[in-house]
């Protein structure tokens, strides 16, 4: 996407502190910011080293003003993969500029000719307007399925059992 001075591309190394902020932004606006523990080096080595997840960032001019963080998931059902978004994010001064729909459509392109089956994301239920965007890009809630985890000490004892 290049229009207005905004641009859009795969976010590299030298970019990793400009993911950590909006990292940051992100889950201070989800009312989270505590709950962001990981930092530069486990970033680094798991997005760049590892590869398991590419970030788009989005600039106008030189100024990053949104991202969105994606990486594949598998389903057995349509065996096959497909991508589960973790994040997006515009800054406020930037929403309801097509910045979102330019984000997922391209993930979406990314998906669908890498042969991929869906793309998924969660997102808070306070979060309305959020909801709305995403229902005019035609996503459907999964009533039927509730989402389950395990992590920190709990992942820690099922594993040493």
């Amino acid at each position: 996407m290049a229009n207005d001075g905004i641009t859009i591309r795969l976010a590299g190394p030298d970019d990793l502190q400009t993911v950590l902020h909006f990292i940051r932004e992100l889950a201070e606006y989800e009312k989270l910011g505590n709950q962001v523990v990981g930092g530069g080096d486990t970033l680094a080595y798991w997005m760049f080293e590892r590869k398991v997840a590419e970030c788009l960032l989005v600039f106008d001019e030189e100024k990053p003003v949104g991202f969105a963080l994606y990486f594949y998931n598998f389903s057995t059902f349509l065996a096959r993969a497909g991508i589960y978004i973790e994040d997006v994010y515009v800054v406020p001064a930037y929403r309801n500029r097509g910045i979102g729909k330019t984000l997922f459509r391209m993930v979406a392109r990314k998906a669908v000719s890498e042969g991929c089956g869906r793309m998924e994301w969660w997102c808070l239920k306070w979060n309305q307007s959020a909801l709305d965007f995403y229902h005019t890009l035609g996503a459907e809630e999964m009533s039927d399925w509730m989402p389950l985890r395990l992590s920190g000490d709990t992942l820690k004892r099922l594993a040493e059992e």
